[in-house]
């Protein structure tokens, strides 16, 4: 089966090709690095840069022509950036917005579809089977391009799994809305998902439609199971690294063999692998392979924007060379752009307002300006230019109507994710506050530092010296977190952690130097060498991560939190604050000659006490005193309160 395309070279030589080809791979990466690189100072979105790009070297006469087959996109680049997305999407967040998720993934790509149908129907001489296949192509917005614009902005969680959730199961709607339209043009076509022809009935698309859906979560979870058996005799992180990167296409051709739906199998296997990952791999493996698979996301899912720029050229010399000339394909390339971009409201709007009216949950329904954020992020990309693509050559006209998807595809990359963090920001449509961010993962880490010094209490003959040693180990996790709260790092002294993190990557400099000048005089064995120095890479690679993350936090906007919900009977049955017993801050540090990091306040009497990230930690000395069971946070901006008694927040 031929991947590529033939590349327009200027010897026939087999040498020639061979070397051109790799020339080719090599400036397609090269130039995905550069743009990437130069894009993120400026906060410019790299798949739009690359898009440009493409364009324009489509256009130079030195730049070889890169086409690409159908199978390459839908066997080479769709399964991996499907497999990545559901790696990064939380299975019990799909399963709470199963119902918006279904909406969309179904309801919205068939309402599309016929919507786009009707348009192109009325401008285009084509027959209504051939329109109906268009409006398939066009209808489903893209994994990659929904998750990076969602998390790139800072959308609400519940909006960004939506769209995720969206984006990875609607492709199988359309694919298989797009295959039955072209059985029923009467089309042919060898390429894989669509060798469906032959006589159309509503009983033969629900049967495909059943076969993909139930054929495809088969597959799927198959795949899963068999990759999971075999993770439990794996014990080298780099075996199961390379397993992970056969589990897209092991879930993906199969199901597409059975006639049933590769992206379902590929999502579903995603989901459960990443889902059961604390179980089922090792620490190290599951670092391995966050690292590799990150790697490859970055170059695949840019290389797609880069080659859908690169293919411009060579369908505006095919569109002028048929029968519909090529301004009446842009033109209508613009009306479907329009349609796209209307339709999704229309839809969006009554759908939420009446899953709302239906729904049963507590989980409170997208209000207006999330629902309006929702209907403007449908990007649209690797799918709809590789179903596109799939067009059977007998297809009427079929050069103008890729141009048309292309054109929606660009239309909708350029105006929607260039204008999404506007429109987000007018609605104030904004993510989790960094402050409950911040709560949530101190409460979640005192919880399980929590088990896990009741496990040490529970071990025999321990020396009092270790015990004490991890104690003190657990405590720090714990504040490193208490300490991004406050006016989140927006203060002139440092913080603890911040002084440990600082001082230890000094240290780890000096200690990098001197194992460089032990290697460089050759007395001790290599292998030892790299051992210490993954020891130094991985301390340092956590302190960096710690120190981005205490950066995005101080540079974040200083706003009223939102309200905490209330978690133990003490936090409802406790006044919610009290008259502070001092204006000057924490009374006993004062007194003592210590200093504070942030201020706590008792909602029964009134103390003003220091934080456990203070040397003091007279907050917590004052509930172990008097028993008072809440302390509210006194730092500007905060409304939280913490229960000692139960370790609730609330």
């Amino acid at each position: 089966m031929r991947l590529w395309t033939t590349l327009a070279l200027g010897s026939p030589g087999a040498d020639n090709v061979a070397v051109t080809f790799a020339l080719t791979l090599v400036a397609i990466a090269v130039t995905v690095i550069v743009v990437a690189r130069l894009c993120a100072p400026f906060g410019l979105p790299s798949p739009i840069a690359l898009l440009v790009v493409g364009l324009v070297a489509s256009v130079l006469p030195f730049v070889p022509d890169v086409s690409l087959e159908p199978d390459v996109v839908l066997l080479g680049l769709l399964p991996p950036l499907l497999y990545a997305a559901a790696r990064g999407t939380s299975l019990v967040d799909i399963r709470a917005n199963r119902r918006a998720i279904f909406g969309l993934s179904v309801g919205l790509v068939l309402f599309t579809t016929f919507g786009v149908a009707l348009v192109a129907w009325w401008l285009l001489p084509i027959t209504f089977p051939v329109a109906v296949a268009l409006g398939a192509i066009v209808a489903p917005p893209d994994a990659v391009a929904a998750t990076a614009v969602a998390r790139g902005i800072g959308l609400p969680r519940r909006v960004t799994t939506i769209l995720e959730g969206e984006s990875l199961l609607n492709d199988a709607t359309a694919l298989v809305t797009l295959r039955t339209a072209i059985a029923a043009a009467g089309l042919a076509t060898s390429h894989h998902g669509f060798a469906s022809h032959g006589a159309v009935s509503v009983g033969s698309v629900v049967r495909d439609f059943g076969l993909a859906v139930v054929g495809g979560v088969g597959v799927g979870w198959v795949v899963f199971i068999l990759i999971g058996v075999i993770r439990k005799h794996l014990t080298e992180a780099a075996s199961d690294t390379a397993l992970s990167f056969t589990a897209p296409f092991l879930s993906y051709l199969p199901a597409e063999l059975l006639g049933a739906s590769g992206v379902l199998a590929v999502v579903t296997t995603g989901l459960m692998l990443a889902h059961k990952a604390p179980v089922l791999q090792s620490a190290a493996s599951r670092l391995s392979e966050r690292v590799n698979w990150a790697s490859i996301t970055f170059l695949l899912e840019n290389t797609v924007f880069l080659l859908i720029g690169l293919q411009l050229s060579r369908l505006v010399t095919d569109v002028r060379a048929s029968e519909i000339s090529l301004g009446r394909a842009a033109v209508v390339g613009v009306v479907v752009l329009v349609a796209v971009l209307l339709l999704r409201p229309l839809w969006l709007f009554p759908f939420t307002w009446l899953v709302d009216r239906l729904s049963s949950s507590d989980r409170a329904p997208l209000d207006v300006p999330s629902t309006a954020v929702t209907s403007w992020a449908g990007m649209r990309g690797v799918v709809t230019l590789a179903a596109a693509l799939t067009l059977p050559e007998s297809t009427d006209h079929r050069p103008a109507l890729v141009l048309i998807a292309l054109i929606v595809t660009i239309g909708t990359l350029a105006l929607q994710s260039s204008t999404l963090p506007m429109l987000a920001r007018a609605l104030d449509v904004r993510g989790p506050d960094p402050r409950e961010d911040a709560l949530q993962e101190a409460t979640v880490l005192r919880a399980t530092t929590g088990a896990g010094l009741r496990a040490l209490d529970a071990e025999r003959d321990v020396d009092p010296s270790v015990a004490q040693d991890l104690r003190g180990n657990a405590e720090l996790r714990v504040n490193n977190i208490w300490e991004r709260l406050g006016t989140l790092g927006q203060r002139e002294d440092e913080t603890p952690s911040e002084a440990r993190r600082r001082l230890r990557t000094v240290m780890l400099e000096a200690e990098r130097d001197e194992l460089l000048r032990i290697r460089d005089e050759d007395d001790v064995d290599h292998e030892i060498l790299a051992g210490v120095m993954n020891q130094l890479d991985a301390e340092e690679a956590a302190l960096s991560w710690t120190t981005a993350k205490a950066a995005r936090l101080r540079d974040a906007e200083l706003r009223a939190p939102d309200q905490v919900a209330t978690a133990c009977e003490h936090l409802e049955s406790e006044p919610d604050c009290a008259v502070p017993t001092s204006t000057q801050g924490c009374v006993d540090c004062l007194r003592e000659g210590m200093t504070w990091v942030h201020l706590r306040i008792c909602t029964r009497c009134g103390n003003v006490g220091c934080c456990d990230s203070s040397e003091g930690q007279h907050a917590s000395k004052h509930f172990a005193t008097t028993q008072h069971p809440v302390m509210r946070s006194l730092e500007p901006g905060e409304a939280w309160r913490w229960c000692f008694v139960d370790g609730a927040l609330g």
